[in-house]
């Protein structure tokens, strides 16, 4: 996985990361995808709402730079409450971004959560979006990780803009967790890096 496109970006080889909470299952699909089962009723979440703080949910880390983009492409074919894959940024267990599609409330939900010691939530339902091939995109700019998503090659949607400082030494990847159970498998299909975003706002 080293081609290169014409906007700069290159795939990521499933073997470039390092697992933060390893999970029980991570094999090689025979399409070249990478299929993961998280641990029974892993999460990541500080105190928010809910009074607790998990920090065992798995994902797959490489650094992520100033001016750089991380994306990753997963099939949404997961139904339990609060299943969830999609892209980790990581600084530390008390600051970082979770970010992709999580079943909620019987539907899944494109959404992020922003954690600086504390967790805050939001979701958008996206039920179209069930059994397709999502691609969740961030890109780190200055003092700023703008959250993109799509499915199946559609246009981008703006899920979040979200605070990091520029000096913060980051890691991201992909990542899932299972809250409320055990057994779940997330395949995904991509991990690309590039460089960031030009524009906030695209015109196209």
């Amino acid at each position: 996985m080293a081609d290169h496109a014409t906007d700069g970006s290159r795939a990521v080889g499933w073997d470039e990361g390092k697992w933060l909470h390893p999970p029980v299952r991570a094999e090689l699909a025979d399409d070249g995808g990478l299929l993961v089962e998280p641990g029974a009723e892993s999460d990541l979440w500080r105190h928010t709402g809910y009074g607790f703080v998990h920090d065992d949910g798995s994902a797959l880390l490489a650094p992520l730079p100033g001016g750089s983009a991380v994306e990753v492409s997963f099939v949404l074919d997961y139904t339990a409450q609060f299943d969830q894959a999609g892209v980790l940024v990581r600084v530390d267990e008390r600051n970082w971004v979770k970010t992709g599609v999580e079943i909620s409330d019987g539907l899944p939900q494109v959404g992020a959560v922003v954690t600086r010691e504390v967790s805050d939530w939001s979701v958008a339902p996206v039920p179209e979006w069930s059994g397709r091939e999502v691609t969740v995109r961030i890109s780190r700019d200055g003092d700023a990780l703008t959250v993109r998503a799509r499915a199946d090659g559609g246009p981008w949607r703006l899920v979040r803009l979200a605070p990091l400082a520029p000096d913060a030494a980051a890691l991201a990847g992909p990542f899932c967790c299972s809250p409320t159970r055990g057994g779940l498998t997330v395949r995904f299909t991509g991990w690309r890096q590039g460089p960031a975003d030009r524009e906030l706002h695209p015109a196209d």
